[in-house]
């Protein structure tokens, strides 16, 4: 019988990467972290950086990030309001531990050599 995944219960998960692939999975996900990744975001921002986004889909990818601890959303108390999305410490590992699957995406994927250190 094949296990049942119920979000947050870790014993539902097969491994590892099972369960790290239930907090970035879906289209956006990783586009999200990569557009937050230099600096925190406005949700307008946001959307011109990930073209054919619909604002629906952007605003429940955020939500599941933030369930996730992996967004934050802070919300400034002006006029009109304004919201911005950040990384937190989480979110920040979660971007060190996609950097080598970026790198393997651009070399076998993309068919770019790696980058490489400037020669000493």
């Amino acid at each position: 019988m094949a296990t049942v995944r119920r979000p947050g219960a870790p014993d539902a998960y097969h491994c590892g990467i099972d369960a790290a692939m239930d907090v970035i999975g879906g289209k956006w996900k990783v586009l999200i972290l990569w557009a937050l990744d230099e600096s925190p975001r406005r949700f307008g921002e946001l959307r011109r950086m990930l073209p054919g986004v619909t604002e629906k889909v952007l605003t429940s990818q955020l939500r599941e990030l933030e369930t996730h601890g992996i967004v934050s959303r802070e919300v400034y108390d002006e006029i009109p309001p304004r919201v911005e999305y950040a990384l937190t410490e989480r979110g920040v590992a979660l971007g060190v531990a996609l950097q080598p699957l970026g790198l393997w995406g651009r070399e076998h994927v993309l068919g770019k050599a790696p980058r490489s250190a400037a020669p000493s």
